[in-house]
């Protein structure tokens, strides 16, 4: 009976082991997911936010991924997912992502090098070069080089803003505080930038969004 019982548990062991190995791979560090899985998804996000990932302007303008921080991607996807960014959509879309395919999918657009849509208006470039090159000490606004780096191409948790689309720069700055750091402690890190955000006019959100939306 004990030979039995052991040749009936080993085909159950091995099931389980097959169906948790997906898991068990993620956890470890690997893959956990198939090269077609990749493209899957990738196709998916590529529908919304351009085949290279450059963005699009329409009525609901979608940011631009290509060349954009790695972490600070991962980051986002993970504040969707959280509810500590406020997105129904991408909720759903980071609710079906594992860490490891977060993390091939941000590889993957940081190594994307597109040009920038353009289209915003020329007028305020030079104003939104001198906000984010040296800020408004007098509006208590810091220069967004700072942060962002002084050709706007951002490192580790800070974005990317080179190249981004004017329309989403001009709606994200103005939205901050309503789709930012929304959880119990506001521990988003991206809520860091609600005081800016707060003290700039809509000239100035403008400007600053046509001078990046400029950058390569």
């Amino acid at each position: 009976m004990k030979v039995i019982g052991l040749r009936l548990a080993l085909p159950a062991a091995v099931l389980a082991l097959v169906l948790s190995a997906p898991s068990r791979a993620d956890e470890m560090g690997g893959p956990g997911f198939s090269s077609q899985e990749l493209r899957a998804k990738l196709d998916y996000c590529k529908t919304c936010h351009g085949l290279s990932g450059q963005g699009y302007r329409g009525y609901f303008p979608m940011p631009r991924l290509a060349g954009q921080q790695p972490k600070y991607l991962e980051n986002q996807l993970r504040a969707f997912y959280e509810r500590r960014r406020s997105n129904p959509v991408m909720a759903n879309v980071a609710h079906a992502l594992s860490p490891s395919m977060v993390a091939a999918l941000a590889a993957h657009f940081k190594d994307l090098n597109t040009n920038p849509i353009g289209g915003a208006p020329k007028e305020p470039v030079a104003l939104g070069k001198t906000i984010y090159e040296l800020g408004l000490p007098e509006a208590n606004i810091p220069a967004c080089s700072a942060c962002h780096g002084p050709e706007a191409k951002g490192q580790g948790e800070i974005p990317r803003l080179a190249g981004q689309l004017f329309p989403y720069t001009v709606k994200t700055l103005g939205n901050w505080s309503k789709e930012r750091g929304q959880g119990p402690a506001k521990d988003d890190t991206s809520f860091i930038m609600a005081a800016t955000t707060h003290n700039l006019t809509q000239a100035q959100v403008a400007a600053i969004a046509a001078y990046v939306g400029s950058l390569r």
